[in-house]
């Protein structure tokens, strides 16, 4: 990936940090998006500058159009492009279906789904004129399985999958290809307050009988993002340990 441009949404903790680091291992210039936690991400950055790769920490609130479009022309204009796109910033407002406020129901839906519609639309037009691309959506095993107490997350990461495939199909012709991965359970900053019981209960129905790493997330994208996956596109690839077969 040596000469390539990378943008991470959500890039400063948990899974999005891994994969910046992962990509910028591989050789790419990486733009590390948050929101809120400007010292992590400034952190990422300086890991990335440690591997003697470029990286810039840009603050945007990926929910809001205006905020998603200046995310990806600063990306361009500070690093020189933009080959890479990996749509990983969510949040979770859990409840179940009788307690789920709608406000939660919002936030959930404008974040990880309308985000991912934001930053894309904004950076297809430079992709489709150098006629080459990848994208890379962070959807859940969440969106294929359904939980309770998830609805509005299952939906939103439902939702990502279905905008993967339509976008695969539109973008394709260009030299863009659009794909989707599906974490299953990672412990990471968003799973820290699940009890004990919960975990226990969840681990045993991992075939692999083990919980993921955020780097078997990152080594994920990192394929989806390589030329050696050029001819893949439209798919949905779970990194689950077999949670949803």
């Amino acid at each position: 990936m040596s000469g390539q441009v990378a943008l991470v949404t959500g890039g400063s903790r948990g899974i999005g940090r891994a994969i910046a680091l992962e990509l910028a291992r591989r050789g790419a210039a990486v733009a590390v998006n948050y929101v809120q936690h400007d010292q992590a991400a400034q952190a990422v950055v300086a890991e990335i500058e440690a591997l003697g790769r470029r990286a810039i920490a840009i603050q945007a609130d990926v929910g809001d159009f205006a905020q998603a479009a200046r995310l990806v022309k600063e990306t361009i204009r500070t690093l020189g492009g933009l080959d890479i796109l990996v749509n990983n910033a969510g949040i979770v407002r859990d409840a179940l279906l009788l307690r789920l406020r709608e406000d939660d129901w919002d936030a959930v839906l404008r974040v990880n789904l309308k985000g991912v519609y934001n930053v894309t639309k904004a950076a297809v037009r430079p992709m489709m004129r150098q006629r080459h691309g990848r994208i890379i959506n962070i959807s859940s095993v969440s969106g294929l399985m359904g939980p309770a107490g998830q609805a509005n997350y299952a939906a939103s990461k439902a939702g990502v999958i279905g905008l993967t495939k339509s976008l695969a199909r539109e973008l394709g012709g260009r030299g863009i290809t659009v794909n989707a991965v599906a974490p299953g359970f990672i412990p990471t900053e968003l799973t820290a307050a699940l009890e004990d019981d919960f975990r226990a209960q969840l681990k045993q129905q991992i075939p692999l009988g083990r919980f993921g790493t955020a780097e078997d997330v990152a080594h994920t994208v990192a394929f989806l993002a390589s030329e050696e996956a050029s001819y893949i596109t439209g798919i949905v690839l779970p990194v689950d340990g077999g949670l949803s077969m």
